[in-house]
Parts: structure tokens; C-alpha cells; sequence
């Protein structure tokens, strides 16, 4: 919260802040306070006079959730806008007129380019997680929308990294910022029981089932490193007798919504989730994280188990590591500056202790371009020692 003064002085804000640290809460509440307040408040023709950018649709969607619920009792009209699902809903409410809108860049732009969005009136600019963005290579679009805001205005940057490309976008666009940086009360290293199994890679969902079994595990997120892999999980889970879910980027926005909705009811309780598609998700008293496949990235694995032990609740991270992820885990050991527990006794240990090596392709043996008949090289085939010959031909000397 010692964001919030600066913010309602107006200056700009460099926030380096992971998921889950209350950030929404730090520029939402300055925003509203400002609008609500400020010259001119609340009167007249609704124009936007704040943006929110964020790189996914669930984290879109829960920074608006928390506008409607800070700005409960002020007379303000906030609308998200993401891709995924028609516009034609989103862009009636633009044509009704709204003060804060929250998007994600590319539908953004989209609406910008057919004329249902005008960013001339924004006075506050908040780029959040702008190091997902670079990410998921979103950033030339977030340069796009930048030229269309005002040039006076209060921008908000937050990131949990800081690589070269985001500092340099950041010097761009900020002017004499306030730097913070939010950290949780609570560390999910120090909070959230974490544990590693050793299993060879053939075994894991065999591993999985037999953790599932244990009804303790009453609500599970478990993150797969592909797409692909997500919807095989389920499929193998689902072979076993237990019903899951899988939210990814190849997902309708409706298939996501709904499997959020369902595995937050209760209604499901194992989802099944990449990287990506999980960014922002807030769900309160998950039980337990499952590593399927080691991040390759140490700090995707804190991101990871940040979604359980929220505002301060305990919870379990288990992470399933097979022969070739062990120098990832090494990597995550060094990252976080301890030693996971091992997992000593379970039905399915790491048997694989080495890494099946590639098979070669069998070497095609050189054939010469113009073989004798008789299958024997001689020097009137052009070739001596292994080389050819170039020697002109007869019918150039004469020329």
C-alpha cells in the first residue's frame, strides 16, 4: 500500500510486483479516488479515463472484478474487452460510454483501428505484468496503443523482471517515476510445503493417479509445459476414473471461463493448466500445485506455486522430476536458495538413471557421378585418388 500516496499525487510508478503481492488493489484504488475527485468528475459524456493493459484474459477479467468492487458506491462504468468472444457485447457498452477500461492489447487494437475506441482523454495509464507480455510477444502491440495516449498523463508500470527490452520501455514512457517494490507479507518459499518426486517421465501420470487417490488433494492445479501435453493428461486421467479439465491457449475463452467457474465451484476438482493460460488466476484455498513437467524458466516454478498459499493460507507444491529435468530442478534449488524435500517412498521411483542416447542415422555411402561398367573406378572416370579430374574437354581445344 505505500504505492498508493505517490499515485494520488500523480507521479508515475515503477512497481516491480509478482502475482498475488496486491497490486491491482495499489493503482485501482488511487484511479478511483482520482476520478471521482478530480475536475470535472463524473459528469458529462463518458470517455475513457483509464486504461488497464494486461497480457491475459483471466487476469483482465479479476483487475476489473476489482474496480466493480472498490468503486462499488461511485457512479462509474468499467468494461473489459479481451479477444476470443465476439465484440459486438463489448462494443455497445463502448458506445454507451465507460470511465476505466481494462483490455488485453490485441483486441484493444482492434477496436481501436474500427473507431470504437478513442484513448484522447485517458489521464491514467496502468501496463501491467509487462514482462509477460514480452513474453508472449506482445510488445510491439503495446507500443502501438502507447501513441495514442495522451502525452500528459499518469502511467503505472508494473513487472515482476526486468529484462533489457522492458527497462528500456520503461524509461521510454515513464517520466521521473517512483520506484517500489512490492513484496508479499508472506513468501510462498516460506509458506507453501514443497516436496519433489523422482519418476522416470513414463510413469508420471501413473504417479499422479496414485497422489489423486488421496483425498486430501481436494483441489488441484497441475501445470503442464505444452498444450499438448495439458490434453493428454486429461485423457490419461480421465482412462483412470478421474475427471479434469484443461485451460491452454487453443481453449475457447467460453471453455476457459467455464472450467475456472467449475474447478473454483468445486464442481471439478483437478485443472489442468499451461504456464500462460494460468498467469493472474486467483483461487482462493488451493490445496495443491503439481509440477508435471518442470518450468525451464527458475522463475516460472514461484509463479507456479504462488497460485496456492494466497493472502497468507498454507498450501502444498509437489514436483515431479525425471532424469533430464534434474538440472532444471538444480537451477529452481539455486533460484529459491534451498533444497526441496525428496520424496523417498512411492510406488513409481526413477529407475532411468541415463538418457536413451539419439539414434544415428546410418552414413550414406558416396556413389561417383559416372561409374565404369564394370563397377570399378579407372582414371578415364574423371576420378584419381578420390578427386576429380577437371581436365577440359576435346571439343574446347580446338576451339
Amino acid at each position: 500500500m505505500k504505492a498508493i500516496p505517490p499515485l494520488l499525487e500523480g507521479s508515475d510508478l515503477l512497481g516491480c510486483a509478482q502475482t498475488g503481492t496486491g497490486k491491482t488493489a495499489a493503482f485501482s484504488i488511487p484511479i478511483l479516488q482520482s476520478l471521482a475527485t478530480g475536475q470535472g468528475a463524473l459528469k458529462g459524456k463518458k470517455q475513457i479515463k483509464a486504461l488497464i493493459v494486461a497480457p491475459t484474459r483471466e487476469l483482465a477479467i479479476q483487475i476489473k472484478d476489482c474496480f466493480d468492487a472498490y468503486g462499488a458506491n461511485l457512479p462509474m462504468r468499467t468494461l473489459v474487452i479481451f479477444g476470443g468472444v465476439g465484440q459486438a457485447p463489448q462494443t455497445r457498452e463502448l458506445e454507451r460510454g465507460i470511465d476505466i477500461l481494462v483490455a488485453t492489447p490485441g483486441r484493444l487494437l482492434d477496436l481501436i483501428n474500427q473507431g470504437y475506441i478513442d484513448l484522447g482523454h485517458v489521464k491514467h495509464f496502468v501496463l501491467d505484468e509487462a514482462d509477460r507480455m514480452l513474453d508472449m510477444g506482445m510488445l510491439h502491440d503495446v507500443k502501438r496503443i502507447i501513441t495514442y495516449l495522451p502525452k500528459e498523463r499518469q502511467t503505472m508500470f508494473f513487472s515482476a523482471t526486468m529484462p533489457s527490452e522492458i527497462a528500456v520501455l520503461a524509461n521510454t514512457i515513464l517520466k521521473n517515476p517512483i520506484k517500489i517494490e512490492i513484496t508479499p507479507v508472506f513468501s510462498p518459499i516460506d509458506i507453501i510445503e514443497q516436496q519433489v518426486y523422482f519418476v522416470d517421465k513414463e510413469n508420471k501420470t501413473n504417479l499422479l493417479v496414485h497422489l489423486l487417490k488421496d483425498r486430501k488433494y481436494d483441489s488441484v492445479l497441475v501445470f503442464s509445459r505444452t498444450k499438448h501435453g495439458a490434453d493428454k493428461i486429461v485423457k490419461e486421467l480421465d482412462r483412470k476414473g478421474f475427471a479434469s479439465v484443461a485451460i491452454h491457449g487453443n481453449k475457447s475463452q467460453t471453455n476457459r471461463q467455464q472450467a475456472l467457474n467449475d474447478f473454483k465451484d468445486r464442481k471439478i476438482r483437478i485443472l489442468i493448466a499451461t504456464d500462460i493460460a494460468a498467469r493472474g488466476l486467483d483461487i482462493e484455498e488451493l490445496s495443491h500445485v503439481i509440477n508435471y513437467n518442470l518450468p525451464e524458466v527458475p522463475e516460472t516454478y514461484v509463479h507456479r506455486i504462488g497460485r496456492t498459499g494466497r493472502a497468507g493460507l498454507g498450501g502444498k507444491a509437489i514436483s515431479f522430476c525425471d532424469y533430464e529435468e534434474k538440472q532444471l530442478l538444480k537451477d529452481i534449488q539455486k533460484l529459491i536458495g534451498k533444497t526441496l524435500p525428496v520424496a523417498e517412498e512411492h510406488p513409481y521411483p526413477l529407475v532411468n538413471e541415463f538418457i536413451m542416447p539419439k539414434a544415428q542415422p546410418t552414413p550414406r555411402v558416396s556413389r561417383p557421378q559416372n561409374p565404369s561398367r564394370s563397377g570399378k573406378f579407372s582414371p578415364s572416370d574423371g576420378y584419381r585418388a578420390g578427386k576429380r579430374s577437371f581436365s577440359p574437354r576435346k571439343d574446347n581445344l580446338n576451339k
